[in-house]
């Protein structure tokens, strides 16, 4: 009887034990999954002054874990990673449009093209 008892409380412990371990990997897949890099295409910028500007406002926002130039020409691109349970696409568009310009900073210079 010892031993049926064992054996009951070890699988019980076993099965505790497995329950937790894939509500930790849920958890961790809803995590991942929330994290979204996107090319934005930006018109306006002219130097690297500009995209220190932008680059700057954007990593200011909650969520954005990174914004990075990719090209930059007439139409540059910039390459942010952000979660988006914190921080929409149009957020991002927003701080990049309301970014002064480093020639005036009263002007909104730059543009997201769509």
């Amino acid at each position: 009887m010892k031993i049926f008892k064992s054996l009951l409380v070890l699988v019980a412990l076993v099965f505790a034990a497995q329950t937790d371990a894939l509500s930790q990997t849920t958890s961790t897949e809803q995590a991942v999954s929330s994290i979204k890099t996107s090319s934005i295409k930006v018109k306006g910028v002219g130097c690297s002054a500009d995209i220190k500007s932008i680059s700057n406002n954007v990593k200011a926002l909650k969520g954005v874990s990174n914004c990075e130039i990719e090209k930059k020409g007439a139409v540059s691109t910039f390459v942010v990673t952000f979660d988006t349970a914190l921080v929409s696409e149009e957020d991002i568009y927003t701080a990049i449009e309301s970014t002064g310009g480093c020639k005036n900073p009263n002007d909104r210079p730059y543009k997201v093209k769509l």
